[in-house]
């Protein structure tokens, strides 16, 4: 189903009100997204659908998220093989699973999504050394990807890696833009493949755009007037609801 299908005003403006939450929270926490968005369309379309229409939106906000931060040369030559292991991940996955298709996989993410916040919440560290980044990264990639085809989002374990990196406010940000933007050129490319971005779904796409971008404006401007530690608490809250949020959808 695109938009222009949804012949319904009071199902447009749940759309509209559905991504403008979305862009919200991805402004401030700087994820969520594909996380509310495919969750509460959801309602009116089928996940596939929904990550279909938020190819464009993704693809904008994390190309805004990404340039916006002061880090991009040195986040991408230091995170190349984490995005290089996304990639192949997503595009592997596309071979052997259906895109969101496993209630049981988005249960799991958002227990692993809410466990992790928790122990965020708790200031508990997850000890990362500098010499497994080489090679723990492109795994990390590589799972997230084949969890982005299980379930139509990609934050785990990209997240929790990225954030084990102990990287500033704004380059956690805005390496969370890189990875997201990565995942949502993978899961393009594969959706493509499979005929599943048609043009009109790329039109409605387009017109997703606007609620999801005002949404994140008005997020970004409350991130910029938090602190460090105040954000370190929006960060870990917002995973904790996503997570809870995620298996309660499962669930029901």
């Amino acid at each position: 189903m695109s938009l222009f299908a949804i012949e319904s005003p009071a199902l447009l403006i749940f759309a509209a009100l559905v991504l403008l939450l979305a862009g919200f929270v991805k402004g401030v926490i700087g994820l969520g997204l594909p996380t509310i968005s495919v969750g509460l369309l959801g309602l009116i379309m089928a996940p596939v659908e929904a990550a279909a229409l938020l190819v464009v939106p993704n693809l904008v906000t994390n190309v805004w998220q990404l340039l916006a931060g002061p880090s991009v040369r040195a986040l991408a030559a230091r995170l190349w093989p984490m995005m290089l292991g996304v990639l192949l991940g997503t595009l592997a996955g596309a071979q052997f699973f259906p895109l969101g298709a496993y209630a049981w996989a988005t249960a799991l993410l958002g227990v692993a999504l809410a466990a992790y916040a928790g122990l965020g919440l708790a200031a508990k560290q997850w000890p990362l050394k500098s010499d497994q980044e080489a090679w723990m990264g492109p795994l990390v990639g590589f799972a997230t990807g084949v969890v982005t085809i299980l379930t139509g989002v990609f934050v785990i374990p990209a997240v929790p890696y990225l954030q084990a990196l102990k990287l500033e406010k704004d380059d956690l940000v805005q390496a969370l833009g890189l990875s997201f933007l990565v995942s949502t050129v993978a899961l393009a490319l594969a959706l493509f493949g499979n005929g599943l971005f048609a043009t009109e779904i790329a039109g409605s796409s387009l017109l997703a755009l606007a609620p999801a971008l005002g949404g994140m404006l008005v997020g970004q401007a409350l991130r910029n007037r938090i602190s460090a530690a105040a954000f370190r608490r929006w960060f870990f809250s917002g995973l904790l609801l996503l997570g809870g949020y995620l298996v309660l959808k499962a669930l029901i």
